[in-house]
């Protein structure tokens, strides 16, 4: 039996579109910049795409009606303005294409909204918070790296194009990744001030001077099985997660 292909608003037609009944539209978010010397600078895009398409896939099969949005391939990348192919979207920018999203999807009567993060320096909480109470579709969020432990699946997941996000992208586009030889250490120049290694103060990072090859993490032990487990883990928890809340009443979320 053919596997059943998501609802994709850029590959719909209108004429069908017009007869659907959506419940949630999925939205992947992420982000243009590089990754290690050997994955493409659209690798977030990428990612988050994937990882919805399939989530998407998996809920419409279990009778969730999703449709996935286009990816919005810019992020937030103040500290990588040094760095080549690095293309940034400044947070109230963000902000702002967020609203008219929920404002066009508002006017369509499709009332929940996921925006699903393929990017680390993306942060949707403040922005969700604020526009909630002046919207009445249900928004929420959720970063794709979080749902899945990775260290079931890698032996050294790293923090950016590190041995994780390598075995996706070996994974769902094997012809975008350059041979693992061209590929560099991944080594972290860590922080002097003891509270931001800790982890329990913070500030941006200056991507050029935290690594030598824009990667944090090894990738050298990523192969496309790895990338495959942790892909299928991710998508079937976000697939569950849309199953939910297609079926959900928003105004009835509490026990």
């Amino acid at each position: 039996m053919p596997r059943k292909r998501p609802i994709l608003l850029e590959e719909t037609p209108y004429k069908p579109l017009r007869r659907l009944s959506i419940e949630v539209a999925l939205l992947p978010w992420g982000a243009t910049e590089a990754h290690n010397t050997h994955l493409p600078c659209g690798t977030d895009n990428m990612q988050a795409r994937m990882i919805g398409r399939e989530a998407a896939r998996i809920a419409c099969e279990r009778g969730a009606k999703v449709l996935v949005l286009p990816t919005i391939p810019f992020g937030v990348n103040t500290g990588q303005f040094d760095v080549p192919g690095t293309i940034n979207m400044n947070p109230s920018t963000q902000m702002a294409v967020l609203e008219d999203v929920v404002t066009s999807l508002e006017h369509q009567r499709i009332p929940k909204l996921v925006v699903l993060n393929g990017h680390g320096g993306n942060e949707f909480k403040w922005m969700i918070r604020e526009l909630q109470p002046k919207h009445r579709i249900f928004l929420s969020a959720l970063n794709w790296w979080t749902i899945a432990d990775a260290r079931k699946y890698f032996d050294e997941p790293g923090d950016h194009g590190g041995e994780m996000e390598t075995s996706i992208m070996m994974h769902i586009a094997p012809e975008q990744v350059l041979p693992l030889g061209e590929a560099g250490e991944g080594r972290e120049r860590k922080r002097k001030i003891r509270a931001f290694r800790e982890g329990w103060a913070w500030s941006p990072r200056q991507w050029s001077k935290a690594t030598h090859d824009t990667g944090i993490g090894n990738p050298k032990a990523a192969t496309a099985e790895k990338g495959r487990h942790y892909f299928e883990a991710v998508a079937g928890k976000i697939a569950e997660f849309l199953v939910e809340l297609s079926a959900a009443d928003p105004k009835d979320l509490y026990e």
